[in-house]
């Protein structure tokens, strides 16, 4: 039996600003805003992320906020294994989106079904990508002195 598509899909997607020419956010967490468009890409609101100061827990801040906006699907650039929880139990389907793009081509990548729906959360601080994100910042796998 073919899916029924709902023609009202709502999705959030992490933007460094609250327009759709902002670029996507590639930290779920901390990310500087929420965008909520519809599946014809229009925007619906922007909403500030509020838990992007927190000190832990700024994904599962951010995602329960996503959640209380009834979205279907996020696309960010990553998410953490808390954060994921939250929105996969509440049937939010998560999509990975590239973080140099605005978030107005973002949308057409999601139309086009050419985005890649996240399904293998990695570890906290694990990076963007090969070679990257080796502590984040923060002193973590750096040889000692």
């Amino acid at each position: 039996m073919p899916q029924k598509i709902s023609n009202e899909i709502k999705i959030c997607i992490s933007a460094k600003g609250s327009g759709l020419d902002a670029f996507l956010d590639p930290r779920f967490g901390r990310a500087e805003f929420f965008l909520i468009v519809d599946n014809k890409g229009e925007l619906i609101k922007a909403v500030k992320n509020t838990g992007i100061q927190a000190m832990h827990g700024a994904g599962v801040t951010a995602a329960q906020a996503v959640v209380d906006e009834k979205v279907d699907a996020v696309i960010t650039g990553n998410v953490g294994p808390n954060a994921s929880m939250v929105l996969n139990a509440s049937g939010i389907k998560i999509f990975n989106g590239n973080p140099g793009m605005i978030i107005k081509d973002v949308i057409k990548e999601y139309q086009a079904g050419k985005l890649r729906e996240v399904t293998k959360i990695l570890p906290s601080h694990s990076g963007f990508g090969p070679g990257l994100g080796q502590g984040m910042g923060r002193g973590f796998g750096r040889k000692g002195k």
